[in-house]
């Protein structure tokens, strides 16, 4: 899978964000666009092979970049952290599977509104962490909150926090709040 995620300041209406996704198996070319944090418009290509892949995504970013879109470099994004108090050191077969379904529903609730994407899951002792890389924490913040709840993955369990790409070993507290009790990884 191909992916090219473009971002655009737009201050009347927030960031704006164009993407292109090109699945092999499926030859097929999708692209979204809208502003960040809510559902954007799709258009799809179908039987596009890889060769023209390359040209159309080449012309997408060409075209893109002419509107004013760049991508955002990662040193210059978020980690957002989605967590899950657990009651066992190393969770459970049902942890693994809520590991595997809110990951799902993450990744999917933020390709289609340009927040992010989730990039790497894991346990630590007695949390389950899921790591996203967004431009904007308050929006990605608000997405989890409403996914995990639409998804009815066990809220009450639920904290995000928030760090600087370089500096993922301090996070911030994010959700719930006030919180006497600082936000570990």
């Amino acid at each position: 899978m191909e992916i090219l995620r473009m971002y655009k300041q737009d201050p009347p209406r927030g960031m704006l964000f164009k993407e292109a996704v090109y699945e092999p198996e499926d030859r097929t070319l999708m692209v979204t666009k809208g502003r960040v944090g809510n559902e954007g418009k799709v258009s799809v290509r179908e039987n596009v092979d890889a060769g023209k892949a390359v040209q159309l995504l080449e012309d997408f970013a060409a075209a893109a970049e002419g509107e004013g879109f760049a991508e955002i470099p990662e040193e210059e994004q978020h980690w957002v952290i989605a967590q899950y108090a657990l009651k066992t050191k190393d969770g459970t077969e049902r942890d693994r599977y809520l590991e595997h379904k809110a990951s799902i529903a993450i990744g999917t609730y933020f390709a289609w509104r340009g927040l992010g994407s989730v990039e790497e899951t894991g346990f630590g002792p007695y949390k389950l962490n899921i790591l996203c890389l967004v431009p904007d924490v308050k929006l990605a913040v608000r997405g989890i909150q409403v996914v995990i709840r639409e998804s009815r993955l066990d809220f009450t369990k639920l904290s995000i926090g928030s760090a600087p790409f370089a500096d993922l070993e301090h996070p911030v507290r994010k959700y719930p709040l006030p919180s006497k009790v600082p936000f570990e990884l």
